[in-house]
């Protein structure tokens, strides 16, 4: 699970976006985290099990994406793995991927671009291209359209993993919709180059995306004006993630969806601090403040990190314990084109209200 890490201009690393900066993204080693997001040191005041209806436990739950159009895994294995994004085939690093690559040599090796450099999780390295290629190029999902784009990381700007939740979030969206309630407001933190942002918004919510890079928000207005989304009610916000929240917080705005894609290290605009073992059980607490009393569900996913999906889902129960519905945790995997075989790349916990 190759996730960027962000360095200190903010820019996102090498596969997901960041509590910050983005394009040709990266992550800042681990640092101490400023007292306001702390949480409570060993030895403080231990707090009570909360009173009130838990969710429903489902797990583990493994969502599947198995590409789309303009997206396909070929192949992986021996650390690597071969995929399409839209016409361009690239081969690029893999830890998760310790089995035997199935398709012949002369496959990968045929490949458009290869990642090449550092390959630790938090390392830049650089793409060596095969054939001439231009700076961007188009890729759709369903009416998204999108710029992928060669970054230092690793990754192109799209996560294909996450089209399991694009799809799901519209629905309920969607759902909600069609049975005259008023249009789902949706908080995306972390929100990279926008596609959770824009896939419910085409389904009719008003979504405000929160990303702490400002290329990263140039970017995912390039992919909103490509789409020709450009009249959807979505807000742009260059900001650190944390407080943003703390003002929502201050404000009583409620949203009645919220999802987190949260970098493992990063950095806000403004040199904030980011580690999610320490800043990502300060931030749910207010998390929960901001979901509405109609809320229908938060997303939290998380990537190259040393835990199991279960401390996700504890830390999910505990922030949603007096809310009921159904809480299903577990990883998100990619199928191989035409294969028997799925990739593991992250883990998530999704909460629904039903």
């Amino acid at each position: 699970m190759n996730r960027p890490k962000a360095n200190g201009n903010g820019d996102p690393p090498d596969g997901r976006r960041q509590i910050l900066p983005s394009p040709a993204p990266g992550r800042s080693k681990r640092q101490p985290v400023p007292v306001s997001v702390r949480p409570a040191m060993p030895g403080s005041d231990p707090t009570p099990a909360p009173a009130g209806k838990p969710p429903a436990a489902c797990w583990p739950l493994i969502l599947e994406t198995r590409g789309w159009d303009d997206y396909a895994l070929l192949d992986f294995g021996h650390g690597r793995k071969l995929e399409r994004y839209g016409r361009i085939v690239v081969d690029r690093p893999e830890p998760q991927a310790m089995g035997a690559p199935r398709l012949p040599e002369k496959r990968w090796l045929s490949a458009d671009a290869v990642f090449t450099g550092n390959d630790e999780d938090d390392g830049p390295g650089r793409w060596r291209l095969n054939r001439d290629l231009p700076e961007t190029w188009p890729m759709r999902f369903h009416d998204v359209h999108f710029l992928g784009r060669f970054m230092s990381f690793r990754h192109v700007g799209v996560f294909p993993e996450q089209a399991a939740h694009w799809q799901w979030m519209a629905e309920r969206v969607a759902a909600r919709k069609a049975a005259g309630g008023k249009p789902m407001r949706i908080l995306n933190l972390f929100g990279y180059t926008g596609l959770a942002s824009l896939v419910p918004a085409a389904a009719g919510a008003e979504v405000t995306h929160i990303d702490a890079s400002k290329k990263a928000i140039g970017w995912a207005r390039e992919n909103q004006a490509m789409s020709g989304l450009d009249d959807l009610p979505v807000r742009w916000i260059c900001e650190d993630a944390v407080k943003f929240v703390a003002r929502e917080v201050k404000r009583g705005n409620r949203y009645d969806g919220i999802l987190l894609d949260p970098p493992k290290y990063g950095r806000g605009p403004k040199g904030e601090v980011w580690d999610l073992y320490e800043s990502l059980p300060a931030l749910m607490p207010m998390i929960e403040e901001i979901l509405s009393p109609e809320a229908d569900f938060l997303v939290l996913t998380a990537y190259a990190i040393r835990a199991s999906f279960l401390s996700l889902h504890e830390l999910m129960a505990e922030t949603l314990s007096r809310r009921g519905g159904v809480l299903a945790s577990g990883e998100l995997v990619l199928r191989e084109e035409g294969g028997s075989r799925a990739l593991s790349t992250s883990l998530y916990s999704r909460w629904s209200a039903s």
